[in-house]
Formats: structure tokens, C-alpha cells, sequence
């Protein structure tokens, strides 16, 4: 059985890490972080030139109708430097609820738009809860005639001061279950919206607050139908932790690579600190969760991209699986460079801030134990089929 990538594949690997080595080291990741917007127009450009922005989305509205699984092949490579700006919320999270629930005449309207780098988008799900269960969706979208109009605040969007629209998960009816959540495609630049950049721990991605004072939305704006907006919202999310995870494997393997070669030029006791047992366990075990990551990241890629039944579950093993392994290679690589990995001239830290970001985005570990085990007790089918 061949588990290998295709030559197509390949070479979007090696041309990604040769252009994010050359134009956004991890030393670009250390400027945007002092940067207002967080990203560079000119590599958000080079992006749109080389295709990037528009490769998972369809080749009538401008993209290069490619699959989950090549995106992550390049999202992988974004993770190795850490990589800051719009490029997750814009693709992953606005993009393609838009690909995925928009009919034709939405698509046109946004899809062409993100492939050419004009515009950037991001998806507004939180609120104060912080809970990612339908109970958390209370901003109101109270019908207007031709239109809807929204009152509240929603927290941790990535990206929004920099999107030139946001779908945005609102309540299109009272109650706490998944019945009456509907989405709205929102231009930034409609009267009523405040955004504000939040102070976080990792800010290589900047999330913000956003908050909506009497927003006018048109009605045709309504991705889907109304009320029943969650099981779109489901398999954006699918996506968005399939991509997470990808960038989490980079991540975590560009860690593992510091410490190795670290470790084999650090010595204590005349000797070399990586030839004593215990750190060489600990990159060993950094070792095998790498691998495992991956291993369950590309196969939720291939899930998704291919809509099976088991896709959700996938998705939710992948995250609860890369949310946990991320942050122990990320402190392992820390105490193998020891009081070096602590200091701020060393890259270990944006490492390790990533990873703790990424934990908790779309659901943590537990959070997503949980969806898996929702899968497995109310469809055991998937369980008896993976055996």
C-alpha cells in the first residue's frame, strides 16, 4: 500500500518551503509581530501569484480546484516558520464557508476576490462563553424587512481588522440548540462595526474583538439557509482543525529538528548532551508524536477533502491528537535547550506560543475527546468499519 505523495505534490512542497525559507524566515514572523496588520502586502501578493490563496477553491471562480489534502502539504510548510498574517482566516475559516455554503452568485462575488489576493476574509464564531456548542451563539440577527440586523460583540476572530468581510455565526431564533443559527456574510466596512486587536500570548496571529452596534445586513448576504446554519458551520470547522493540525506538524517537526541538532553540539561533562538517555528519550518521544500527528492529520485531510462519513470524527481525532502532542514537543524543545530555550533571542518561545494558541482554537483536547466520543457512542458503525 503506497502512503507516498504524488510528484505534483512533492513539488508544491519543495516550492513552498523554498519560498517561505526565503521570503518569511521566522525572523518575518518577529516583525509582523510588532506590526500593526501582521502581515506583509507584498508577500500576501507573491502568495496570490503563486496560487496559494485560491488552491482548495473551485476553477470556475478563479482557484486551482485542489483538495484538502494539497493544502495541507502547504500548510505543513507555513507551520516550519511559524508563519503570521490573514492566510488561515481568509482561506480556511471565510473562504470556505463561502466554497461550501454560498450558492453561485455568493462565490462569484467573494471566491474571485481571495484568489487574487484583493480581499481578505475571516469567520466570527465566539462570544463571551467561549463555548464552541451551539448554546454559545447568542448575537442576535433580528429580521428587518430586506435585511438583518445585528447587536452584540463576538471575541478571538482572527484577522478581522485586516478582513474586508467576515461570515459571522449569528441567532436567527431564541433557544440553545443547533436549530436557529444562521450565517451572514458581513462587510467590514458596514456603519455600526468596531474591531479591536486583543492582546494574546502568541501574537504571530492577531485575534480581535469585534462588535456590532445596530449593523445592517442585507438579507441576500444569508450563506445557506435560515436557522440551519450549524451543519455548514460544522464542516468549515472540520476544515479549519484539519489545517490547524497541518500547521501543528510543521510546527512540532521544525522543534524536533532545533533540539536534535542542539543536543548534538551541547556538551556537559565533556560530552555531548545528546548522548546521555534521557534526552535522547525525550526526542524520541518528540519523535513519535510528530509522526502520529501526521499520521492522523492526513488522514483527516483525505477524510474531508473526500466528504466520507467518518470526516467529523476524523477531524476531531486529529485535533484532540496535535493539540496535546504540539504543546509537550514544543516544552520538551524548550528543556532540551535548557536556559537558551527561555530567552527571547531564541525562536523556541514563538514555538511554544503558537502551539499554546492553537490548543484551544477550534476546541482543545478535551473539548474534541468529547466529539469523538459523541461519534463513537451514537455511531458505532464507524468504529466496527476502522477495525
Amino acid at each position: 500500500m503506497d502512503f507516498g505523495f504524488s510528484e505534483e505534490q512533492e513539488l508544491l512542497r519543495r516550492t513552498a518551503r523554498e519560498f517561505l525559507e526565503g521570503e518569511c524566515p521566522v525572523t518575518y514572523a518577529r516583525q509582523m509581530m510588532d506590526d500593526e496588520r501582521g502581515y506583509s502586502p507584498e508577500t500576501w501578493q507573491k502568495m496570490a501569484e503563486l496560487g496559494w490563496l485560491g488552491l482548495v477553491f473551485p476553477e470556475e471562480y478563479g482557484g486551482a480546484g485542489l483538495d484538502m489534502v494539497d493544502l495541507t502539504v502547504v500548510l505543513e510548510e507555513m507551520g516550519r516558520v511559524v508563519l503570521p498574517g490573514p492566510f488561515f482566516a481568509t482561506v480556511l475559516l471565510g473562504g470556505m464557508a463561502v466554497t461550501l455554503g454560498g450558492d453561485a452568485v455568493q462565490k462569484r462575488r467573494f471566491i474571485p476576490e481571495i484568489c487574487n489576493g484583493n480581499h481578505k476574509a475571516t469567520l466570527a464564531w465566539l462570544e463571551e462563553s467561549g463555548t464552541w456548542e451551539p448554546s454559545g451563539i447568542r448575537l442576535p440577527a433580528r429580521r428587518d424587512h430586506n435585511a438583518y440586523v445585528l447587536e452584540g460583540t463576538k471575541l478571538f476572530v482572527h484577522d478581522a481588522h485586516n478582513a474586508d468581510w467576515m461570515v459571522v455565526v449569528t441567532r436567527t431564533t431564541t433557544g440553545q440548540e443547533d436549530h436557529g443559527v444562521s450565517l451572514l456574510v458581513v462587510d467590514s466596512s458596514l456603519p455600526g462595526i468596531r474591531i479591536r486587536v486583543m492582546k494574546t500570548m502568541d501574537q504571530t496571529r492577531k485575534l480581535c474583538e469585534v462588535t456590532f452596534d445596530g449593523v445592517r445586513v442585507p438579507a441576500d448576504c444569508l450563506l445557506g439557509k435560515e436557522h440551519a446554519g450549524w451543519a455548514l458551520l460544522e464542516r468549515v470547522a472540520d476544515r479549519a482543525k484539519v489545517g490547524l493540525c497541518a500547521e501543528m506538524c510543521g510546527g512540532m517537526e521544525r522543534v524536533l529538528e532545533m533540539s536534535v541538532a542542539y543536543a548534538k553540539v551541547r556538551e556537559q561533562f565533556g560530552r555531548p548532551i545528546g548522548s546521555f538517555q534521557a534526552i535522547q528519550h525525550k526526542c524520541a518521544n518528540m519523535l513519535v508524536l510528530v509522526e502520529s500527528s501526521k499520521s492522523a492529520t492526513y488522514y483527516a485531510a483525505w477524510a474531508v477533502a473526500n466528504d466520507t462519513k467518518d470526516a467529523h470524527l476524523a477531524a476531531s481525532m486529529a485535533k484532540a491528537y496535535c493539540s496535546d502532542a504540539y504543546r509537550i514537543v514544543a516544552g520538551e524543545g524548550i528543556q532540551i535547550h535548557g536556559g537558551i530555550g527561555f530567552t527571547w533571542e531564541h525562536d523556541m518561545h514563538l514555538y511554544f506560543k503558537r502551539a499554546k494558541g492553537s490548543e484551544v482554537t477550534f476546541g482543545d483536547a478535551t473539548w474534541n475527546r468529547e466529539l469523538v466520543a459523541r461519534e463513537v457512542l451514537d455511531k458505532p458503525d464507524f468504529v466496527e468499519s476502522a477495525i
